[in-house]
């Protein structure tokens, strides 16, 4: 898991007012680490075609909207820990590069915005929803899917 389940409940409840339960966290877990791997194999992309070995944080494909909620998460005052992510991101694939000191500060955060940004598009899509189901679920990783 990449955080604990009171944090996913927290943020959900901070982000959008939703309640998520065990098995949302679950399938969640999963899915943003596979988010937060795509946004480092796309980093790795780009410190490759600078002609780097290791990955920087300007090499992050973090888009203006991302960024908007990297901020909002951070004024959450919610810290995340490291170790989490990482053991999470240990069961996938290797990247080439080596990941700089500042991109592994920076997972903890990445993964609470995609956490923020993922409650936010639940909310979007319907906006009387307090608690989603796994067809609201689907729909928000195939949207997370096209862009990410």
């Amino acid at each position: 898991m990449l955080m604990k389940i009171a944090e996913f409940e927290r943020l959900f409840r901070l982000a959008a007012g939703l309640d998520v339960d065990k098995d949302d966290l679950k399938r969640l877990s999963d899915f943003l680490r596979d988010k937060l791997h795509d946004l480092l194999v796309a980093a790795e992309r780009n410190a490759k075609y600078n002609g780097r070995d290791l990955v920087l944080e300007p090499d992050l494909p973090l888009t203006k909207g991302l960024q908007e909620i990297l901020r909002a998460f951070r004024e959450m005052d919610v810290a995340l820990e490291l170790k989490p992510v990482l053991d999470a991101l240990a069961g996938l694939p290797p990247l080439d590069l080596e990941v700089s000191e500042d991109v592994r500060r920076l997972l903890p955060d990445l993964a609470g915005a995609l956490v923020v940004a993922y409650a936010r598009v639940l909310k979007e899509l319907e906006p009387g929803l307090k608690n989603p189901q796994a067809e609201h679920h689907q729909r928000a990783e195939r949207i997370f899917n096209l862009l990410l």
